[in-house]
C-alpha cells in the first residue's frame, strides 16, 4: 500500500503512469486534502487524477498546527502512520525531509519509475522522464541524468 501526495501524482500523471502506482503497490490511497488539491479544475492533469482516484480518498483528522508544510502533506503523513502504509509516495524535498524524521518510508515519482525498470514493469523510462522534461514541473536536469544513469539509460 501507498500513501500518495500531490506534486508526486501530478508527476506521474504526465508521463501516464499512475498505473505503476497499483501494479507495483497493490492499493493506493491518498487523502481528502491532497484530492481536493490535484483535481481543481483549472490545475494540470486534474481530470485524470479525478478519474484515478475516485475510489481511493480517505478523510484524515489532523490534531497539528501549521508546521511549514501544507495540508495535503500533513495529511498524507498522517494517513501513512494510520494505515501502516509501505511507502508515502512525495516529491516536495522539505516534507520528504520531515517525513523521513518522522520514520516514514518515502518514494518520489523518479523512484517509482527506477523501482517500475528494476520490477520489469516497464522497459525504459527515458520517454517517461522526457514528458516529464518538457512539461511545468520542475525536476533538474542533473537528477534526471542520475535516474536515467542509474537505470542504464
Amino acid at each position: 500500500m501507498i500513501i500518495g501526495d500531490s506534486s508526486a501524482l501530478v508527476a506521474l500523471s504526465i508521463m501516464n503512469r499512475l498505473d505503476l502506482l497499483e501494479t507495483i503497490f497493490g492499493e493506493i490511497y491518498v487523502p481528502e486534502a491532497v484530492y481536493d488539491e490535484v483535481t481543481i479544475s483549472f490545475k494540470p492533469q486534474s481530470v485524470a487524477l479525478k478519474n484515478f482516484l475516485a475510489n481511493k480518498i480517505i478523510s484524515v483528522e489532523l490534531n497539528i498546527t501549521q508546521i511549514g508544510l501544507g495540508q495535503g502533506e500533513l495529511e498524507a503523513i498522517a494517513l501513512y502512520k494510520d494505515k501502516n502504509a509501505k511507502f508515502l509516495l512525495i516529491d516536495d524535498r522539505r516534507a520528504k525531509k520531515f517525513a523521513k524524521l518522522n520514520n516514514v518510508n518515502v518514494i518520489g515519482s523518479l523512484g517509482v519509475m527506477v523501482l517500475a525498470k528494476e520490477l520489469g514493469k516497464v522497459k525504459s523510462i527515458r520517454e517517461d522522464l522526457e514528458k516529464l522534461r518538457n512539461s511545468d514541473v520542475f525536476i533538474s536536469e542533473n537528477l534526471i541524468a542520475k535516474v536515467l544513469s542509474s537505470v542504464g539509460e
